[in-house]
């Protein structure tokens, strides 16, 4: 018995306009399919594969062979709204996935309070804004907070209780710092031009405390009241 993958496709046409058509191999037209259908951004269509195949080519008959060549495999020719194209097998969509990234670009109010937690730090929202002769809104401290880059860090041991702020690891992390007195100190913002310079002479930027982790003296750790009223806990439901 012949082998139909190596069974002549046999031709009309003319032989000066379509040599390469005169004998195509049935294994060589099933390679032609599988190459449209590989490159192709949208699923194709048998009648657009057929204008683009030699004549006489059947090609139900060869995307039948290599959808059960497929059937098993990491990708799958499937049959998409009357056309074909190749898509991942079912079972291994999971590894397709994956989640988004939407970048923000910070406020400069957001950039200044940054700047303030990360060189005061641990600093309460009203010395944030002694600091800065602002009002700080609480939506400026959640943007910086859903970036990860600061956090909640204690309660100050001053009338109130007030929270204190700090940065995080991924602060360091995004800016290439190592420790946070890695911070640009006042000659290098000043060659950045980042300062004025007319500075007053007597102009100094604080050198942060060096542990993120670390309460100071005047710090009070947070308990888990503190983690549920900042929404950082789910409250304990009692059962009865």
């Amino acid at each position: 018995m012949a082998d139909p993958a190596n069974d002549d496709i046999k031709i009309d046409g003319d032989e000066e306009a379509n040599s390469w058509n005169n004998a195509v191999k049935a294994s060589d037209a099933l390679r032609m399919v599988e190459a449209i259908l590989f490159a192709s951004a949208q699923p194709v269509t048998e009648k657009a594969l057929k204008e683009r195949l030699p004549s006489g080519v059947d090609v139900a008959m060869l995307l039948g062979e290599l959808q059960e060549i497929y059937a098993n495999r990491g990708i799958n020719l499937r049959q998409v709204g009357g056309a074909w194209a190749f898509r991942t097998a079912a079972d291994l969509a999971f590894l397709m996935s994956r989640e988004a990234v939407q970048l923000k670009k910070l406020s400069r109010a957001a950039l200044e309070v940054l700047a303030v937690i990360a060189y005061h730090q641990p600093v309460t929202r009203a010395e944030l804004e002694d600091i800065r002769g602002v009002e700080t809104s609480k939506g400026t401290l959640d943007v910086l907070m859903e970036t990860g880059w600061i956090k909640f860090r204690g309660r100050r041991r001053t009338p109130g209780r007030p929270i204190t702020y700090g940065t995080t690891a991924s602060f360091l992390d995004h800016f290439g710092l190592q420790e946070v007195r890695d911070l640009p100190g006042i000659d290098e913002l000043r060659g950045a031009g980042l300062l004025s310079a007319r500075m007053p002479s007597n102009f100094a930027i604080p050198v942060p405390f060096n542990d993120p982790d670390e309460l100071t003296e005047d710090e009070d750790p947070l308990t888990d009241i503190d983690l549920e009223e900042l929404g950082l806990l789910t409250p304990k439901v009692e059962q009865e």
